[in-house]
């Protein structure tokens, strides 16, 4: 009697499928970025490393709850609690209290949220002209924040109960700030001119 063959997929299970800015990085934006940096080596090629999102709450247990759910629907992943580092008098904090969350993205989930932002969210945007080329960090990251969650398509309107910003870092292997910005030109990040 023959024995019957099992098919064993590899992966996690609901894993995401391939990005598709990561297909267009390596047909299309790493070799542009080759020819005109000469790099000798293709590892010295600059690539998107992580993105890092944090949101800050206060110390308002309620808020800190509807952040952490807001943050797990916006990024896909289950964010972590950050802690106050110092006691503060005069804001009533004490060291080790929740006062935000942040999640940290990398390899390909990193990739999804990076094209839903420059897809999806920045352009629903009120007036949106594209972001500052100056905020830069001369290693090639780029940091810049948000003045609410709604223009996430996962927030629903109906359902938040505050307008919450949050900040958002871009972190790239690239060498300089010239580098960086000719990545995430490259990707589809809206930059403006000046």
């Amino acid at each position: 009697m023959a024995r019957k063959e099992t098919k064993i997929v590899s992966g996690p299970q609901g894993a995401l499928p391939q990005p598709r800015l990561k297909k267009i990085f390596k047909e299309k934006v790493g070799p542009a970025l080759r020819e005109k940096f000469q790099y000798k080596s293709t590892m010295e090629t600059p690539r998107l490393v992580k993105v890092v999102v944090n949101m800050g709450t206060g110390i308002d247990d309620k808020e800190l709850d509807s952040a952490l759910r807001d943050m797990t629907a916006i990024t896909g992943q289950k964010p972590m609690a950050t802690v106050a580092r110092k006691s503060v008098a005069q804001f009533k904090l004490r060291e080790g209290m929740k006062i935000g969350c942040r999640v940290t993205l990398r390899g390909d989930r990193a990739y999804h949220f990076f094209d839903k932002l420059c897809t999806v969210a920045l352009p629903r945007i009120r007036d949106f002209q594209g972001l500052s080329p100056k905020s830069f960090d001369g290693r090639g990251n780029y940091s810049f924040g948000l003045q609410e969650q709604l223009v996430f398509p996962e927030i629903d309107y109906d359902s938040f109960d505050k307008m919450r910003g949050m900040d958002i870092t871009i972190c790239t292997t690239a060498k300089t700030d010239e580098e960086g910005r000719e990545l995430l030109k490259g990707l589809g990040f809206p930059l403006r001119d000046k």
